[in-house]
């Protein structure tokens, strides 16, 4: 809310002249030029421009550095728990680092946080700047697998000497969206094909199963010295495994708890836990919480009740068949 994509920004002497003899990949941003917050975007996104993202960590946090404690802020606030960034572009420095996993933490996150934003990744091309000649420099997106591969819609490519080849990538097919993660291939069409076989393969060998919708009863459980008998388990957000056809196959689900559950229990309270086990090392594992609250019987009820209990397996007033 403090910045728009209309904004105008004036580029920097400092970033022009950090950039402008590099090497590496720009948007051709020239000093004292005027650009819009969405031209530098898209200058970062599609023309993997450095001296634009120094632009926009300087427009954003005064210095590329600043921004780039910002980043380590936010990396560890989102689980990216093995990064650390001194820059804005990912230039090569020795206390720099991301993991593939935490790249697919970074993407998953574009992609649900700002969809608004995430739609320039699938940008074709970006027209900015003059070369030498007087004609309008076009460069085209670098992630190739754009148009390649079906659903494909981001995002970003990067290489180092020490790192290689790398792509981010992204693809959405029938209400299904993969995250991709290489790096360490030795060209640009390497890691374009590695990622087109690994995305197909991923649509063809794996799917999406919802097994439990937020607040769903899961099982019914007896309660210890309640008003109510019996207090039903859900789930409070969806359950939604994304598996192979043999992790299909072999799939169990367990519900554990300890019995009986002993009142007072207010909605909302964990009283077990559902385990699957799908054939990996560890099952996964999701809180179940009470789906009402229940309060504890007081007096003489309590002795009804417990007999109760004991004859029918249930502690409340009278039996319940559920």
């Amino acid at each position: 809310g403090k910045i728009n994509l209309s904004d105008k920004v004036q580029v920097s002497d400092t970033a022009w002249k950090k950039w402008y003899r590099s090497g590496g990949s720009l948007m051709y941003l020239q000093p004292k030029d005027i650009v819009t917050v969405e031209q530098l975007i898209k200058g970062v996104i599609v023309s993997s421009g450095n001296d634009a993202c120094t632009v926009l960590a300087e427009t954003l946090a005064g210095t590329e550095a600043g921004f780039a404690d910002w980043m380590n802020e936010m990396a560890e606030q989102i689980g990216m728990d093995n990064s650390h960034f001194t820059n804005a572009s990912g230039w090569p420095d020795p206390d720099q680092f991301v993991t593939a996993r935490d790249l697919g933490i970074l993407v998953r996150r574009t992609v649900e946080d700002f969809p608004q934003l995430y739609r320039y990744y699938a940008d074709r091309r970006f027209t900015y700047g003059k070369s030498p000649n007087g004609t309008d420099i076009s460069q085209p997106n670098r992630n190739r697998l754009l148009g390649r591969v079906d659903g494909a819609d981001g995002l970003k490519t990067g290489h180092t000497e020490s790192a290689g080849f790398g792509l981010a990538s992204s693809a959405a097919r029938d209400g299904r969206r993969l995250v991709l993660v290489v790096n360490g291939l030795k060209s640009d069409s390497g890691r374009i094909e590695e990622s087109a076989r690994l995305l197909e393969y991923g649509f063809r060998n794996f799917d999406t199963y919802k097994l439990f919708d937020a607040g769903e009863i899961v099982e019914t459980v007896p309660i210890w010295l309640g008003q109510k008998g019996k207090v039903p388990m859900v789930v409070s957000d969806p359950v939604i495994l994304t598996l192979s056809r043999q992790e299909r196959r072999g799939l169990e689900v367990k519900v554990k708890y300890t019995t009986p559950v002993a009142a007072p229990i207010k909605a909302g309270d964990t009283v077990g836990v559902v385990s699957i086990d799908v054939g990996r090392e560890e099952p996964i594992v999701h809180d179940l919480i009470a789906g009402q609250s229940v309060e504890k019987l007081t007096g003489t009820g309590r002795i009804k009740a417990a007999f109760d209990y004991f004859i029918w397996g249930s502690s409340a007033s009278t039996p319940t068949s559920e």
